[in-house]
């Protein structure tokens, strides 16, 4: 197991993130959320974590790790949301890849990023979808991550739901994984956030995930 203490983690208003928080906070960590609107500070000191007004979007790799050089492990679950592929690719794959090298740069070891079932070079979305944007940038920041020597897991789960957790998943190692696509809820995905973060048998791998029968700590050993 990986003793942790400070956790920051990008994204840090997102419905994930902030289901995130509290689980984390219950397991002893000092939690800061990165969030880019002043206005959400008081939302995430709620959830449990003391918030960092910060644009990622806008800071380069020097100004990213001076911020995140006091933690122990950085979460990726920030997202442009889609909808302007410029943005999209300036948030998901950008930025994604300034954090990642400031990680480096600063010393912080651990790094879990949040993709999606399916993601990688061979996504198979038509150019012309609206989802295509998306695929590339998380596919570049995943392949990014995996070309660093962080202490990185990447999570592929599958589409969301606000249903509530269940505390149980199918898993399967990704991208190779053979496991159909189905559904997990985001309350699902925050709780395998926080148990891999604490379980070094799971750096260096890619996990895709839905809602499944196993117990999440179960599901996430090696078979």
């Amino acid at each position: 197991m990986i003793d942790m203490a400070r956790v920051v983690v990008f994204g840090g208003h997102g419905k994930v993130a902030m289901l995130l928080h509290p689980l984390l906070v219950e397991r002893g960590d000092e939690v800061t959320a990165v969030v880019r609107n002043p206005n959400h500070a008081e939302e995430v000191m709620a959830a449990g974590a003391q918030p960092l007004v910060a644009d990622v979007e806008q800071l380069d790799v020097d100004a990213i790790a001076e911020e995140i050089g006091a933690f122990d492990a950085a979460v990726w679950t920030a997202g442009a949301g889609g909808g302007n592929p410029e943005r999209t690719y300036a948030v998901d794959r950008d930025a994604a890849v300034r954090s990642m090298d400031a990680a480096v740069r600063a010393g912080l070891r651990r790094y879990v990023m949040v993709s999606y079932f399916g993601a990688g070079p061979g996504h198979g979305v038509p150019s012309d979808n609206g989802f295509f944007p998306y695929a590339e940038a998380k596919a570049a920041a995943d392949a990014h991550l995996r070309g660093t020597d962080l202490d990185w897991t990447i999570l592929g789960p599958s589409r969301l739901t606000l249903e509530p957790g269940s505390g149980r998943i199918e898993a399967d190692e990704g991208p190779e994984s053979q496991m159909a696509k189905g559904e997990v809820p985001r309350a699902d995905v925050a709780a395998v956030i926080a148990e891999v973060l604490h379980r070094d048998d799971t750096i260096r791998r890619t996990v895709e995930f839905n809602t499944g029968p196993t117990p999440i700590a179960e599901a996430l050993n090696r078979s």
